[in-house]
């Protein structure tokens, strides 16, 4: 059990009812626009605003508040081409051989394929990594526990984050990932969460026309 004085009073401000329905409302208002986009603008991002993102992400929940992820920030145009051409041959490997017919018609209504421009042509590429350990500056190792959830609950608030800030997303996830590995020199304790594609939406961007599915399709009241 942690000792009495390991805590410190919860800041937290209650809100009425009334404004709580309505910060619930226009919060999902706001989150009901988000959309995956492929085409970007190279506008650049101010870096405080990828900081300020990356540190909410970093306020995420994680088991034993290990905090097991690490977020490679790529901006530079060299490493930027590494990492297509490398997710491309794992994509074109996907398409031609990987992936199932039922796999394939799924994505045929999102118009993908195995070129992905948008990786050189977005100001960022934020590579997530899940940290299956951590260690500390002296050699100590410990063992990070709940990383999946942890990683992928930080990865859902850095994509929120973001896009509050008025910037698009996309998730990559090419596999298998370990040339973001090998690029970006990260140690054999994390290994690749997700690439997250991050910037403006190139101007007359295009999405595909889909929906979401609506409440009592993804909730249960009980």
């Amino acid at each position: 059990m942690a000792k009495a004085d390991a805590f410190i009073p919860l800041d937290f401000s209650p809100l009425e009812e009334q404004a709580m329905q309505q910060q619930a409302e226009s919060f999902y208002l706001q989150m009901a626009k988000r959309r995956s986009v492929r085409d970007f603008s190279d506008q650049p991002i101010p870096p405080s605003v990828l900081e300020h993102a990356i540190l909410a992400a970093g306020s995420a929940p994680s088991g034993a508040n290990m905090q097991p992820w690490h977020f490679a920030v790529v901006q530079d145009a060299a490493i930027k081409q590494k990492i297509r051409q490398a997710a491309e041959i794992e994509e074109r490997e996907l398409y031609k051989h990987r992936a199932s017919e039922e796999w394939l018609d799924a994505l045929a209504p999102l118009g993908t394929d195995a070129n992905k421009p948008f990786l050189e042509t977005a100001p960022a590429l934020i590579a997530i990594f899940l940290k299956k350990s951590t260690i500390d500056e002296d050699g100590t190792k410990h063992k990070n526990y709940y990383t999946s959830e942890s990683v992928g609950i930080a990865t859902g608030m850095l994509i929120t984050a973001l896009h509050q800030a008025g910037l698009a997303t996309l998730t990559h996830t090419p596999s298998p990932m370990k040339f973001l590995s090998e690029i970006l020199e990260r140690p054999s304790h994390e290994r690749p969460f997700l690439l997250l594609v991050v910037g403006y939406p190139e101007e007359g961007a295009l999405v595909p026309d889909i929906q979401r599915l609506p409440l009592e399709k993804i909730a249960t009241f009980l």
